[in-house]
């Protein structure tokens, strides 16, 4: 079977859509959840590299697990959030991996002999880097959020965080994709 964009993002898709049109939550909303997918869904039409894929398909990743987390009201144990968070990204990355195979050899040869720690090739995939960064935007943005609010005295601009979030993620797939161009 041949490997396209459309196969890729047909069931994060239907996934979106339910999103889309459930309850409302305080954090991380579903637009922002959809709008994190459908930057990924362009990235791939476009045929942009790997790496800033999976900047785009790691926010969404972590965008939902944001969701979900919030969707659950009462805590089972310590630290429920972030695991949920983590899961959904474990969940969403790890499968579509063997999909989106970028491998870059990073070899490291400072001291010792070939095969030791500091002596040895290690292989960098791309599309797990980009989606670690994608996912760390989309963690920061509500912070980033409350400080451009407390710095503006408690005014925010209509859809704030979805500005912020894709903003950033944009500028980020950008900055990757001009050093990768190189």
């Amino acid at each position: 079977m041949k490997f396209t964009p459309k196969i890729l993002f047909f069931v994060p898709f239907l996934l979106s859509l339910l999103v889309f049109f459930s309850q409302s939550v305080s954090a991380h909303c579903p637009l922002c959840t959809m709008g994190a997918m459908a930057a990924a869904g362009g990235a791939m039409w476009l045929g942009v590299n790997t790496i800033v894929v999976g900047v785009f398909i790691g926010a969404f990743a972590v965008s939902m697990g944001w969701w979900v987390s919030r969707l659950v009201k009462k805590d089972y144990f310590k630290g429920q959030r972030i695991a949920l968070i983590v899961f959904s990204f474990v969940l969403t990355i790890v499968p579509m991996m063997p999909l989106i195979e970028d491998i870059t050899p990073v070899p490291i040869l400072w001291f010792g002999g070939y095969g030791t720690l500091f002596n040895r090739t290690y292989l960098l995939n791309n599309f797990f880097l980009g989606s670690l960064l994608g996912g760390v935007v989309v963690c920061i943005t509500p912070w980033m959020s409350s400080k451009i609010s407390s710095l503006r005295k408690g005014k925010i601009v209509p859809f704030q965080g979805v500005i912020l979030t894709l903003g950033l993620l944009i500028v980020l797939g950008t900055l990757i994709q001009l050093m990768v161009m190189k």
